[in-house]
């Protein structure tokens, strides 16, 4: 059997939303303007918005607020995180799937594989822009940043969409140090995306093999699966 062809019946692929299987910081910086300019703060270059991107929506505004002199903590935080999620669930106009994914996704299903997204963003709004993308026929299981007590990097939001997944071994498919971190607490091979949101050179993230081609995925997997 060719490599293309093994079959990963046994196998869970699970996948980061942002930076990973979407473009979606162009939305991002236009809601976090957006929602700050009412507040009555100046706009932020995308650059800005995007070193926020990756621990979390709460974690967002934190820093937001921190960068425009507000307490990270302080009364502003919950209502503007709770005005971010209502934008989030209408916010796709800018978003795009990054080339390649659907056909990566389509191989990995076809060889059996089980698919999951274990994301920092807030279940709903995850749900909503996979929804107007395409992309949920593939996937049975999804967590959110809001889904269980924890999010990334600790290991139970990993482990926890694995166990969704109900197969006997997993890998992990992100763009970030924050995915890194939690592949290597949890214990399973971590694919890096290079052309996502990470902050660091290539060296400097623990990853177990690293892709800027999704075509090349699925072999990948074959590997380290």
């Amino acid at each position: 059997m060719s490599e293309t062809g093994v079959d990963l019946a046994h196998l869970s692929v699970i996948f980061d939303l942002d930076g990973t299987l979407i473009d979606s910081v162009p939305d991002i910086h236009a809601t976090a303007n957006r929602v700050m300019a009412e507040l009555g703060f100046a706009p932020l270059a995308r650059t800005e918005v995007q070193a926020f991107v990756g621990k979390g929506l709460p974690n967002l505004v934190a820093r937001l607020l921190e960068r425009h002199g507000q307490n990270p903590a302080g009364v502003l935080h919950d209502p503007t995180v709770a005005r971010f999620e209502a934008e989030y669930l209408t916010a796709h106009s800018l978003t795009t799937v990054y080339p390649g994914v659907l056909g990566a996704l389509s191989q990995l299903a076809t060889r059996g594989a089980a698919l999951g997204v274990c994301t920092n963003k807030p279940l709903a709004p995850a749900l909503a822009v996979m929804d107007h993308l395409g992309l949920t026929p593939f996937f049975s299981t999804v967590l959110g940043g809001d889904s269980l007590a924890l999010r990334k990097p600790h290991p139970d939001h990993l482990h926890g969409t694995a166990r969704g997944l109900r197969r006997s071994q997993s890998v992990f498919v992100g763009d970030s140090e924050v995915d890194a971190e939690t592949a290597h607490a949890a214990g399973v091979p971590f694919l890096l995306y290079t052309e996502g949101y990470r902050k660091s050179p290539l060296d400097q993230i623990v990853h177990s093999a690293a892709f800027d081609d999704w075509a090349n995925l699925p072999s990948l997997v074959t590997i380290w699966g």
